[in-house]
């Protein structure tokens, strides 16, 4: 049966308001009313699942301005980018939990930031939980969209990272269906893993709108299809019966012109649709720095500008699922 309305999924809990991925984010996000809250796992040194957008962790936390740490830091390529900082499979998880979260957008979100080191950061164990708890509290169902993050990357290095979330999952009694599960990724190769282990779950696709996943690139090298191609009708049938749906940058609904200008919405939606394959769309943030072009308002960039008529091309092209920052403005305008 369709959903009445899109499902409001509080990206990395709560961070138009606290720390990405901090206790306090969640909790917010859980108050705030959002059917589902989203942690991206990356892997310490010890092989546990830990939530970080990035395995390179020196914009969330406090390791940079560790004395303890400073031999940590280093260079490495993620995923064909090269970067310095420090990175979390260079540290135990024992390590890693004396670290503090804080805000990434500093500048942008100053409210945010007045919580930085507060907060220690989470497991994935440790937001499932937390899940759990809410709904049991709430009285309500509160699900879990789980991205998974740079699994070619952690593989040459070691990592089987399907059979570590396999692993969590059933240990925390995830595995059951009895919550709502999504697992999402930009590497197609780790759904259909965990779809082999038998994960019950809605499976989602990852598409950014340039570039090639690469796991596919690095397997296929320029013969993998872009993430553009797949979002094309040729592209989303060979995703039929293989995932439940897509997860697409905003921007490719929305369709800027080279002025910022909307020329959307695009038929990505209703191509997914015909497929029966679900969308999801990210990142739905009301600051000017975020939106497109034409909908920017007078203040700066931390300034809102017209949200409301940026999401409502979203909404009304028909999409399943949003990701939010502000989980209030969210529910309040999807469920509207």
């Amino acid at each position: 049966m369709p959903r009445r309305h899109p499902l409001v999924i509080g990206h990395r809990g709560a961070p138009g308001y606290r720390p990405e991925h901090s206790r306090s984010s969640y909790d917010l996000a859980f108050e705030m009313g959002v059917d589902a809250v989203e942690p991206d796992v990356v892997v310490s040194r010890d092989g546990v699942l830990v939530v970080r957008h990035e395995n390179e962790i020196s914009g969330t936390t406090d390791v940079a301005e560790r004395p303890e740490f400073a031999g940590r830091r280093t260079t490495k390529t993620i995923d064909g980018a090269e970067l310095t900082g420090w990175f979390t499979e260079d540290f135990t998880w024992d390590e890693l939990s004396t670290l503090r979260c804080r805000e990434r957008l500093p500048k942008l979100r100053a409210s945010s930031a007045s919580f930085d080191d507060e907060q220690p950061v989470l497991r994935l164990r440790d937001v499932l939980d937390a899940v759990r708890n809410a709904s049991l509290d709430q009285g309500r169902e509160i699900g879990v969209v789980l991205e998974i993050k740079h699994v070619t990357y952690f593989a040459s290095i070691g990592w089987d990272v399907a059979a570590l979330v396999d692993a969590e999952l059933r240990e925390a009694r995830w595995a059951a269906g009895e919550l709502p599960l999504t697992i999402e990724a930009f590497e197609s190769t780790v759904l259909y893993a965990l779809q082999e282990r038998g994960i019950p779950a809605a499976y989602i696709y990852l598409l950014e709108a340039a570039g090639r996943p690469f796991d596919l690139a690095t397997a296929q090298g320029k013969a993998a299809l872009t993430y553009r191609q797949t979002a094309h009708p040729a592209g989303l049938d060979a995703l039929v019966g293989r995932v439940d749906g897509i997860s697409v940058d905003k921007r490719m609904i929305l369709a800027p012109d080279k002025l910022g200008r909307l020329t959307g919405p695009s038929p990505i939606i209703a191509d997914a649709h015909a497929r029966g394959l679900r969308v999801f769309t990210w990142t739905c943030r009301p600051e000017n720095n975020f939106l497109i072009g034409q909908f920017r308002g007078r203040g700066g960039a931390a300034a809102f500008g017209d949200w409301e008529a940026e999401w409502a091309v979203i909404r009304d092209a028909g999409i399943d699922g949003v990701f939010v920052d502000h989980p209030d403005l969210g529910v309040a305008f999807f469920r509207s």
